[in-house]
């Protein structure tokens, strides 16, 4: 197995559980908090703030798992229509203004966090500091953008990356086929 094979495979499997593991927990801290609330009139003073910012956190890890999967929205309608070349051109050309904008947002939010963020700025409730929570900017945009240079690499070698929706419809068209070619065999 090659090295990248390696570590595409590795992150892959950091990604997806740090988005579990930060789902189970934001959840159980909310739903802890609406039983305690309900049924012993307390509440957990950071816990509503700590849950909003293992959401934003999971939000934006969720969208670097989308961008590997290729997942995001994006209109494609058209593409059917033109050749593959056209098609694979296309999507690089759409591919690298992506990774370009991604880029320039992880300059803006790295240099807001290190440089521009306040250091005296803190968490109400928790005082942990604010560039902790904000962190999640620059390292989101910048692994969306490895993740999306990798599939259009793939892409130009003529890998492709469906979303996990199409790859659904086709395995349930693959399953209608195989139980309609069932089905005619038995009626004759």
């Amino acid at each position: 197995m090659s090295v990248i094979v390696k570590v595409r495979s590795h992150l892959n499997r950091i990604e997806e559980y740090t988005c579990c593991l930060l789902l189970a927990v934001f959840v159980t801290l909310l739903f802890s908090q609406i039983l305690l609330r309900q049924f012993f009139q307390y509440s957990i003073p950071w816990g509503d703030e700590v849950a909003t910012y293992l959401f934003v956190w999971f939000t934006y890890l969720g969208a670097v798992v989308a961008a590997k999967m290729s997942a995001h929205n994006r209109v494609s309608f058209h593409f059917k229509f033109f050749p593959p070349v056209v098609k694979t051109v296309c999507e690089t050309i759409a591919d690298l203004l992506w990774i370009a904008f991604n880029l320039y947002f992880v300059y803006l939010s790295y240099d807001f966090v290190f440089n521009k963020m306040n250091l005296f700025w803190k968490s109400q409730t928790t005082g942990i500091p604010m560039k902790y929570f904000y962190l999640i900017l620059p390292i989101a945009f910048f692994l969306m953008s490895i993740r999306i240079l990798w599939n259009m690499i793939d892409r130009i070698k003529g890998v492709e990356h469906d979303d996990p929706e199409a790859e659904e419809i086709r395995k349930l068209q693959r399953e209608r086929n195989e139980n309609d070619a069932k089905n005619g065999e038995s009626h004759s």
